[in-house]
């Protein structure tokens, strides 16, 4: 371009303020454009986020219930003991000695004086001779003096007729008469001396007969504690030999029960319980006892309760552990509910006005489609159901007992609004 030309003239003869002007509206013009595209996208944003709020999925309350039927609710205490036999009878050794022979085994059925264990008896058998010996000889000895009593009684009347013809000396009339005197004392003293030797021959006698060991019962041998040749000693206590059970068709379950339950437990109450043997069978007895005698283990103090239940297969043998349960309450034939029903309270509502003053126990049914609190009056309560004696509930009604949230239109089950009647 030429220089002298207009337009490069005015260029150069231009003021410096009118240009700067000019690039400054240049620069406001561009960030217009941007303002503009920001504001665009900005609500195309808030667009797609509203039609997502309005036409997207949205969650919703899904309850799961169960159907209100009737039932049993039972309450009871449980505890653990040993299955023991009603009446066992411990059989020891009166008098000491060497086994010398053993009838009796474990198991063994035996009758009232069958003979089960034989102790040494030569030992008591000499005893007895000597005994025998003993009376015989006192025995003699009376027959000695009964003699000598007879001779004292003849001489006594030969005296007598002397003194009274004065052909003899007083002193021997009295000689006479004290010797009747002594021989009719002696006759005493033989025969308390015979009762002596027999009393002796009766006691050896008896120790000779604790040599045989004898069931004092019919039963069964539950326990066998010696062997041929052991020397049993009753110096100080009674070794014990066997241990007889009376009857094992009848056992008893020995239970300790804690002091906070034992309060609930009477006579007559029903006992079930399992053993480990066999974990599929319940046993079925009664109580029968509740000891009043403490046992205090560990600062823990329990009670013996005692149940007794019929053996007739003899599946229960002694000191089998036994885990009881002992019904203190039962009603057959009730409507019951779950107790997860009774603690439900419905998500947002268990602080709200709406709730103040509601009744203490209650339940949510759902009908319609819609959960609906009930007022209900509870009965028995056994850790699982609980018993309804009243409330506007009836069989097949199904109660909530828990909620889970769900996306709508997804899940079937989703609960419409909460509505309170």
């Amino acid at each position: 371009m030429d220089a002298r030309s207009p337009g490069v003239r005015l260029l150069a003869g231009a003021e410096p303020n009118r240009i700067a002007s000019w690039v400054h509206g240049c620069v406001g013009m561009f960030q217009a454009h941007i303002a503009i595209c920001l504001a665009a996208i900005v609500a195309l944003v808030l667009a797609a986020a509203l039609a997502w709020w309005t036409f997207g999925p949205s969650t919703a309350t899904n309850y799961v219930t169960v159907p209100v039927a009737r039932g049993t609710v039972t309450r009871a205490v449980t505890a653990t003991g040993s299955v023991n036999p009603v009446l066992t009878i411990t059989v020891g050794s009166y008098v000491s000695g060497v086994i010398q022979e053993i009838d009796c085994d474990f198991n063994t059925k035996v009758k009232k004086g069958q003979l089960c264990a034989k102790i040494d008896p030569r030992p008591y058998q000499t005893i007895v001779e000597q005994d025998l010996a003993s009376v015989a000889t006192a025995k003699a000895q009376l027959l000695k003096d009964q003699a000598n009593l007879a001779y004292t009684q003849i001489d006594d009347k030969r005296y007598a007729g002397l003194i009274a013809q004065n052909a003899t000396s007083r002193d021997s009339y009295d000689i006479a008469v004290n010797a009747l005197d002594q021989a009719r004392a002696q006759i005493a003293v033989d025969q308390a001396t015979i009762g002596q030797r027999s009393a002796e021959l009766d006691a050896a006698n008896v120790n000779l007969g604790y040599a045989d060991i004898v069931a004092p019962v019919d039963g069964i041998v539950v326990s066998r504690n010696v062997t041929i040749g052991q020397t049993v000693a009753a110096s100080f206590q009674t070794p014990t030999l066997f241990l007889i059970a009376t009857d094992l068709s009848k056992m008893e379950v020995d239970t300790n029960v804690s002091e906070s339950d034992v309060g609930d437990v009477r006579v007559g109450d029903k006992a079930l319980f399992t053993v480990e043997t066999f974990p599929d069978d319940t046993f079925e007895g009664a109580v029968t006892q509740v000891r009043q005698a403490p046992q205090t283990v560990q600062n823990v103090v329990t009670y013996d309760v005692v149940a007794t239940v019929a053996n007739p297969q003899l599946l229960l043998m002694p000191g089998m552990t036994a885990t009881v349960q002992v019904v203190t309450a039962e009603r057959d034939h009730v409507l019951r509910v779950p107790d997860q029903a009774l603690r439900y309270v419905p998500g947002g509502l268990s602080t709200s006005g709406e709730q103040e003053g509601a009744p203490a126990s209650q339940l949510w049914v759902l009908r319609d489609g819609r959960p609906y609190r009930v007022a209900v009056s509870a009965g028995l309560d056994d850790g699982n159901f609980t018993e309804i004696v009243k409330g506007d509930i009836k069989e097949g009604d199904r109660v909530i007992v828990s909620e889970r949230s769900g996306a709508k239109g997804k899940s079937s089950a989703a609960g419409p609004a909460m509505r309170l009647p």
